[in-house]
């Protein structure tokens, strides 16, 4: 079996970690640093360390703090046009996964032209863009290590895909001390999303002896901290495990790709402003329910790296403890459990379902063939 396996320029782990930000921008010998992040990762301080840091190593920088909770082509094309009237030759993404996916799209954007729309889909960017690094405040999206991002086409009410190898950051600087100050809401929702990661690409069909490592030892590290981390965020430890356990999963990710549950949250998420990682762990247990008997053993393999005990039960008995495993951690961490919740009503289900079936990129990729008529099962169960 050949498969490729790609990972950023340099990755830094760790606390303390965004010291080496300064070293990176003088080795790439940046001017002008546009740092790309939104209002709220300014609220908290993180902001002004991070262009202290910057100046520090010799260069300007120029703040783009308008980055939307749910990024639109529309926001990418406004931080496109600030980068280039501002003459900069490097940017940093500072913040959670929108901010992160921005600083990608203005990178290629910036040097390719035209529209972060004609690049949907996978290896379109015709050549590298503006030189960039990644720095997350939240454990969730692992977009640092990835080469996906998300936007959300106004017009159509459907969050896009983009993929490229130019995607990935001359370095990813993954430091839990910048996640401290994530509220227990959003470190629930991006901790159940970095989880979506890993248990999607662990039973994907894409899935390689090596992205199975990344996979499984996310979804233990998730498992035992995301509860200690929302209920207790000043939990040094578990803050570390998360911002690890993102990691992992979006090195999965990356390399094996994800499924059916992207696949129902990209129209939830685009025709209803649900958060990505709240639409993805509100879909997660009814897809994954649907899923098991497409893989058994993998499913049963998440059971026991959750913590079920797995001894003396059947592959698909240990298999629906996985679907337990994960149901309680959901509900215990605050996630909504349906979507009434969210907004969505009887009528909407067939225009959902019929989006969803749009999303080929990634239905192709879930490990049990999802017809119309499954997609509307699925919504209809989780309504």
């Amino acid at each position: 079996m050949v498969f490729p396996f790609r990972l950023p320029g340099v990755n830094y782990y760790g606390r303390g970690a965004v010291q080496y930000l300064a070293g990176e921008i003088q080795k790439e010998r940046a001017k002008r640093v546009f740092l790309i992040s939104d209002k709220g990762v300014a609220g908290a301080g993180l902001v002004d360390k991070i262009k202290n840091l910057i100046t520090e190593a010799g260069a300007e920088v120029i703040e783009f703090l308008d980055v939307e909770a749910e990024p639109s082509v529309e926001n990418v094309e406004l931080a496109v046009k600030t980068f280039q009237e501002a003459g900069c030759d490097f940017i940093v993404g500072l913040g959670g996964g929108s901010p992160m996916d921005v600083s990608k799209a203005v990178s290629v954007v910036a040097v390719n032209g035209g529209s972060i729309l004609d690049y949907v889909g996978i290896g379109l960017v015709p050549k590298p863009g503006v030189p960039f690094i990644l720095i997350p405040t939240t454990s969730g999206t692992g977009s640092e290590v990835t080469q996906n991002a998300i936007f959300t086409d106004k017009q159509e009410q459907l969050k896009k895909g983009v993929v490229t190898e130019y995607f990935l950051p001359k370095a990813a600087i993954v430091d839990s001390d910048l996640t401290m100050s994530a509220p227990p809401k959003i470190t629930a929702a991006t901790g159940m999303d970095a989880l979506t990661h890993a248990i999607e690409s662990y039973t994907a069909p894409k899935a390689t002896p090596q992205t199975d490592l990344y996979a499984l030892e996310a979804i233990r590290l998730i498992a035992k901290s995301l509860r200690r981390a929302v209920a207790y965020g000043a939990d040094s430890e578990a803050r570390e495990n998360m911002a690890l356990g993102s990691v992992f999963a979006g090195i999965s990710l990356a390399n094996a790709g994800v499924g059916a549950v992207h696949a129902l949250a990209y129209p939830l998420g685009g025709q209803f402003g649900v958060p990505h990682g709240v639409a993805n762990a509100l879909l997660l247990p009814y897809v994954m329910e649907f899923n098991i008997v497409g893989h058994v053993a993998k499913f049963a393999g998440i059971a026991e790296a959750m913590g079920e005990n797995v001894a003396g039960k059947s592959k698909r008995e240990a298999a629906f403890l996985a679907l337990k495993a994960v149901r309680e951690l959901s509900q215990d961490v605050g996630i909504p459990q349906k979507l009434s919740e969210v907004g969505v009503t009887e009528s909407d289900i067939e225009g959902l379902a019929t989006a969803t079936m749009n999303v080929t990129r990634l239905l192709g990729n879930n490990p049990r063939k999802v017809t119309l008529e499954d997609a509307r099962n699925i919504f209809t169960k989780a309504l």
